[in-house]
């Protein structure tokens, strides 16, 4: 790379952490260069033309690689993202304040990035970055609360820690703590995990026996047939009534 090139998109989004659906991963490189510099043209490089008053870089202090701003690169995603839930899961990513020594950046960036100029899907960002929040732990969580919202349910607390007589009995991926519903996302690793899998029964049989609904929410559920598990809710819901 030249001096004045630096990563972006969906680039930088992988060297961010950020979560994105496989179909926008591919193998070219996206590298911009603010204009009038000559885009790159290398094989296997997507040259993007940046413009200063929209498009913010740095130098990752512990990579060392030039690359787009997290809060400009979400914005960048925009153009990317197909699917509204995917740019609010990305958003979720880089504000998260839960388990974190810091977020990547605030919502205040997030939104000055959204201000700063014209840019393609500037609409689905701003309609997006109502929904993001800080405490949401992966994508699989973000989508299974954003269905439920869509869906007209109430929007439930992400990670709620559950107290009861001051005794600390499990941290939930999402809950309704007055009607003492919590809604687990089972991704591969709880399955494959024999230690972490005895560690979930565990959790499970204590929250239970305090009174709470507990409703495991499989990958091929949430991303297959998100209706079931809106409905899945919806019955416990009814059941607190």
């Amino acid at each position: 790379m030249a001096a004045h090139e630096f990563f972006c998109s969906v680039t930088a989004a992988i060297a961010h952490g950020l979560p994105l659906p496989a179909a926008v991963i591919d193998r070219a490189i996206d590298v911009a260069v603010f204009a009038p510099r000559r885009l790159p043209r290398t094989s296997g490089v997507r040259g993007h033309e940046a413009s200063t008053k929209t498009v913010r870089s740095f130098i990752d202090p512990v990579s060392g690689l030039r690359m787009t701003t997290p809060a400009t690169t979400w914005a960048m995603l925009g153009a990317v993202l197909t699917h509204p839930h995917d740019l609010i899961a990305a958003g979720d990513a880089v504000v998260r304040q839960w388990r974190v020594p810091a977020p990547l950046a605030t919502r205040a960036q997030l939104q000055a990035a959204v201000d700063s100029g014209r840019r393609v899907g500037v609409v689905k960002l701003r309609e997006a970055l109502v929904h993001v929040r800080t405490r949401s732990a992966s994508r699989p969580e973000t989508r299974c609360r954003l269905a439920l919202t869509d869906a007209g349910l109430p929007e439930p607390e992400s990670n709620f820690d559950v107290i009861e007589l001051g005794i600390a009995l499990a941290c939930v991926d999402l809950a309704y703590p007055a009607l003492k519903i919590a809604i687990e996302y089972e991704g591969e690793h709880h399955l494959l995990d024999p230690e972490q899998w005895a560690h979930d029964i565990d959790r499970y049989d204590r929250l239970r026996e305090a009174g709470w609904i507990v409703i495991r929410v499989t990958k091929a559920e949430l991303f297959g047939a998100p209706s079931l598990v809106v409905r899945r809710v919806r019955r416990a819901i009814a059941s607190r009534s």
